[in-house]
C-alpha cells in the first residue's frame, strides 16, 4: 500500500469502489433490459440486434487494450473518471439514438462508448478492488462482484417497471446514464491518488520501453494459467446467461416461465455466494476455495444435464451458479497480487475472461444446432474441470496480504 490511511479513509475508499461496480452493472443491465423495445424502434430484425451486439464486444476490447495505458499514464482514479463519463455518454446516446433518431447508427456508436468506457472502467475498478483488499488485508473482491451482480438485478427490475409503464428508451436510459455519471464521479471522489507504482513508474520510461513492459505480462505463464480459471469460470457463467433458459425449454420440456425461474435461481445463487465467499477465502484460501467450488459447479451442470425430473435440475442449477460464482473475481484478484504490474495483469487476465463471454454464446450456439443444447453443456462441463485443475496459478505471491487461508483481524 502506497499512501498511509485512516480507518474512515479506507472505509469511504472501499464503499466508492463498492459504488462503481453497482452503477456499471446498473447501466448495463439498463440497456440489456430494453433490447425488446430498442427492436422495435429502431425496426431491426435479430441480425441486426446481433450487429449492435457485436459493436459492443469489439469496444469492449479495444476498451481492455487501452486500460493499461490509461492506468500507466493517469492512475486509476484519473482514468476512471475519462471511462465513467464515456460509460455513461454511451447509454445517453444509445436512448437518444433509438427512440428519438431511429437511427441505427448512433445507436452503434452509443454502443461503441457504452462497450469501451464499461471495459475499461472494469480494469480500473478491479484494480482499485485489489488494492482495497491489500489495504484491508481481507478478501473482498467476490463481495464487490457481487455489487455488480446487484447492479444488474436493479437494473433489470427498473427496466422491467419502465417497459411495463411504457416509458420510452430515451427517458429511461437518460435517467440512468445520468445516475452512472453522477454517483460514479462522486464516488471517485473518496478514490484515493496513490504513490506511483511499477507500472505508473514506467510511464516516464521511452515509448518501446513502455511497450516492452506492457506485452511482458503475456510472456508470464502465471498471466495464462490465471486465464485458464477465468475461461472456464466465465464460459459457465455466461452459458448460464445465454443458455439456461434455452435449455430448460428444449432441453428439459419445460415452459418459458420455469426457464426464467430457473434463470433467477442461477443469479441468486451466484450473487449470494459472491456476498459470503471473502470469510470462506480468508478461511481455506483461494487456491482451496476455487478447487472446491470448481467441483461444485462441475456437479450442478452434471446434475442439470441428467436430472430425471425438475427438482434434480433445479438444485442442479444452484449448485452451478454457486460454483460459478468466484472464479472470477478470485481470477481478477490474482491477476492484481502484484501491485507493480497490478494494471497489465488485470487487464490481460480481463481480456481473456471477457473474450470467453463474447466468443462463448456463438460458439455454443453453433455447436448445439449440431448436436443439441444438453450435450452441448457438457462442453462447459470440460472447461470447468480445466479450470479447477489450474486453481494453483492463484496461489497469492509473497507479500499478498489476502487469499493465503490466514485470517486477518
Amino acid at each position: 500500500m502506497d499512501v498511509d490511511l485512516s480507518r474512515r479513509q479506507l472505509v469511504r475508499w472501499r464503499t466508492a469502489i463498492f459504488t462503481i461496480f453497482f452503477v456499471t452493472g446498473l447501466g448495463f443491465a439498463s440497456w440489456a433490459s430494453r433490447l425488446p423495445a430498442v427492436k422495435v424502434d429502431l425496426d431491426i430484425n435479430d441480425a441486426e440486434i446481433g450487429i449492435l451486439l457485436f459493436v459492443a464486444g469489439a469496444a469492449s476490447i479495444v476498451g481492455l487494450s487501452l486500460a493499461n495505458v490509461m492506468v500507466v499514464r493517469w492512475g486509476a482514479r484519473r482514468g476512471m473518471f475519462l471511462t465513467i463519463l464515456a460509460f455513461s455518454l454511451g447509454v445517453i446516446v444509445v436512448g437518444v439514438g433509438v427512440q428519438f433518431l431511429g437511427s441505427f447508427l448512433v445507436a452503434s456508436i452509443g454502443l461503441a462508448l457504452m462497450g469501451m468506457g464499461m471495459s475499461a472502467t472494469d480494469v480500473m475498478m478491479n484494480v482499485e478492488a485489489a488494492a482495497v483488499e491489500q489495504a484491508s488485508g481481507r478478501t473482498l473482491m467476490p463481495l464487490f462482484h457481487a455489487f455488480f451482480s446487484i447492479g444488474t438485478v436493479v437494473g433489470a427490475g427498473i427496466g422491467i417497471a419502465m417497459a411495463a409503464l411504457q416509458v420510452g428508451v430515451a427517458w429511461h436510459l437518460w435517467i440512468v446514464g445520468t445516475l452512472v455519471l453522477v454517483a460514479g464521479l462522486l464516488a471517485l471522489r473518496a478514490v484515493p491518488v496513490r504513490e506511483a507504482t511499477g507500472d505508473e513508474v514506467a510511464a516516464s520510461a521511452p515509448r518501446r520501453e513502455r511497450l516492452l513492459r506492457a506485452l511482458a505480462v503475456w510472456r508470464d505463464p502465471r498471466t495464462y494459467a490465471i486465464g485458464a480459471i477465468m475461461l472456464g469460470m466465465a464460459f459457465a457463467e455466461g452459458s448460464a446467461n445465454d443458455w439456461l433458459t434455452i435449455a430448460m425449454v428444449d432441453g428439459h420440456g419445460q415452459t418459458e416461465a420455469m426457464g426464467a425461474i430457473a434463470l433467477t435461481i442461477f443469479s441468486v445463487a451466484m450473487t449470494v455466494f459472491r456476498i459470503l465467499g471473502g470469510p470462506l477465502v480468508d478461511r481455506i484460501g483461494r487456491v482451496w476455495t476455487l478447487r472446491i467450488l470448481a467441483v461444485t459447479a462441475a456437479a450442478g451442470l452434471i446434475l442439470f444435464i441428467l436430472a430425471p425430473s425438475l427438482p434434480f435440475a433445479l438444485v442442479g442449477v444452484a449448485l452451478w451458479g454457486a460454483g460459478a460464482s468466484l472464479g472470477f473475481p478470485l481470477g481478477m484478484s490474482a491477476a492484481a497480487d502484484d501491485p507493480a504490474k497490478a494494471a497489465a495483469s488485470v487487464s490481460a487476465a480481463a481480456t481473456i475472461g471477457y473474450l470467453a463471454f463474447l466468443c462463448g454464446p456463438p460458439v455454443l450456439g453453433w455447436i448445439s444446432h449440431q448436436i443439441g443444447i444438453l450435450p452441448t453443456l457438457w462442453i462447459i462441463v470440460g472447461l470447468i474441470i480445466v479450470s479447477g485443475l489450474a486453481s494453483g496459478a492463484a496461489k497469492p505471491i509473497a507479500g499478498s496480504t489476502v487469499g493465503t487461508g490466514h485470517p486477518h483481524d
